[in-house]
């Protein structure tokens, strides 16, 4: 089994700190620690701390998507899906961490233009998947043909990252069954 590469294992401490404890809570020396490296080696692979949170976010939002694309299921299940793993990993890790573009756009995208810039590729590219697959539905019958895709999609978005704030907070699935109610029902759902 081939090693992974020592910027791969910090990239991969990276994301776990950065979603676990915020982007400025996660120091590199924590960073390296957790990757167990020298803490020397990460300036060979990163010139800051900033531009390892754009490597961990790209990574993260890579990681994340794939579900939304392709497979046998209908694309409006498919969708469902999608949110519903991501709630099943928040409620999983009891409430501790909601979605790392959301947490970076809260913490951080007003002091650094570099994430800012990251933060909106990260969620223009997850609403156009979203867009894709509410098109897809749209084909299939599953979803009303009179909304618009891409203005559902940015819609669905907003709403999840409000959900994760406040199913947060509340520490209670409550905010994602209202989000499942209505997104999946009356905003999405094509009339029989």
């Amino acid at each position: 089994m081939a090693r992974r590469s020592m910027r791969n294992q910090i990239v991969e401490a990276a994301l776990e700190q950065f979603h676990t404890h915020g982007y400025n809570a996660a120091g590199v020396k924590t960073i390296t620690d957790a990757a167990g490296v020298p803490k020397g080696s990460f300036y060979n692979h990163f010139d800051s701390k900033e531009a390892l949170a754009v490597e961990a976010l790209r990574h993260y939002r890579e990681g994340r998507r794939d579900d939304l694309t392709g497979g046998d299921a209908e694309p409006l299940a498919r969708l469902r899906a999608h949110f519903e793993g991501f709630r099943d990993d928040v409620v999983r890790l009891d409430y501790t961490r909601g979605c790392l573009i959301g947490n970076f756009g809260a913490e951080i995208a007003d002091h650094s233009e570099v994430i800012r810039e990251c933060v909106r590729e990260s969620f223009q590219h997850w609403a156009e998947t979203i867009a894709a697959t509410i098109e897809e539905a749209q084909r299939a019958g599953a979803v009303r043909a009179d909304l618009d895709p891409g203005t559902a999609a940015r819609f669905l978005l907003n709403a999840w990252e409000g959900t994760l704030i406040r199913a947060r907070a509340d520490r209670s699935e409550e905010a994602f069954d209202a989000f499942f109610a209505i997104a999946f029902g009356p905003l999405l759902t094509a009339e029989d």
